[in-house]
């Protein structure tokens, strides 16, 4: 029998997760069955329990489960801890719930594969949700020289701030205090979700700038767009999905998959849309 997997998120019907799995586990002959399941926004945890009492071995959690998933957690790896969030379950052969999060592996992974430069840059973040906390930690270990937080919120970019401010040099504030240029962009807020741009300075990139949405899509997001009239190299967040991925498959099977030839068939799938 094989062993089961999903994803967890409301909405999911659009989860691209299944495809990506199914084919890490064709090219390293994993026997596993894996799923897409939208769970009630009030029952995270109950729906997760059933899942591991039908036999389930591990699931991805997806918005906007995340901090539930966190907080169910058994145990949790250091990263989960750093960002109060949890995208990666995984049940132990003790049955406890062990909680890890993947995605700023995900997105430094995407970074470098794409030669993106980190190191002693100027780098803005925006957003201060979940996500962005699961970033800072990996993005900060790449040894940049300034990474700015910026939300609508000021007070939410202050607190992340402060609390990564250990790790490196790290500022906050609101949209009105931002101070360009930067040499790379990061949008992690919620605004691409709903077509909306964040109430940027036309003075935000440097000659050469790159700007990373860690939305993908079809059509290019309302912020790469406007990048891209202001003279900046574009990214979207398919790369990071498939590497954030392939390391919870790699913590479930202990084996890494190759992400090149996913990633390949998930953009022409894209256009082909």
């Amino acid at each position: 029998m094989s062993d089961r997997y999903c994803v967890f998120g409301n909405p999911i019907e659009h989860s691209k997760s299944p495809l990506i799995h199914t084919e890490f586990a064709q090219q390293t002959k994993q026997d596993i069955e894996y799923t897409k399941e939208r769970a009630p926004l009030d029952g995270f945890a109950e729906t997760w329990r059933s899942f591991v009492e039908k036999g389930g071995r591990g699931a991805n959690v997806t918005v906007p489960f995340k901090g539930d998933a966190f907080a169910l957690c058994d145990t949790l790896s250091k990263r989960a801890q750093r960002a109060k969030a949890v995208n990666t379950l995984t049940v132990g052969g003790n049955g406890l719930t062990y909680g890890d999060n993947t995605d700023g592996v995900g997105l430094i992974r995407d970074l470098n594969y794409h030669r993106v430069p980190l190191t002693d840059k100027r780098v803005l973040v925006i957003g201060a949700g979940g996500a962005v906390r699961g970033a800072l930690e990996p993005l900060l270990a790449e040894q940049p020289g300034e990474v700015v937080l910026v939300n609508r919120t000021a007070e939410k970019a202050q607190q992340l701030a402060d609390d990564f401010a250990d790790l490196g040099e790290l500022h906050s504030g609101g949209f009105k205090e931002i101070k360009g240029p930067f040499d790379v962009v990061i949008n992690g807020s919620s605004a691409s979700l709903n077509g909306e741009l964040p109430p940027l300075p036309g003075n935000l990139f440097t000659e050469g700038a790159w700007a990373y949405d860690m939305m993908y899509g079809a059509v290019q997001t309302v912020f790469l767009k406007w990048a891209g009239t202001h003279g900046a190299k574009r990214l979207d967040g398919l790369g990071m999905l498939v590497e954030q991925a392939a390391e919870a498959f790699f913590l479930w099977r202990n084996v890494r998959p190759d992400t090149t030839q996913v990633r390949q068939m998930i953009r022409q799938m894209l256009n082909a849309a």
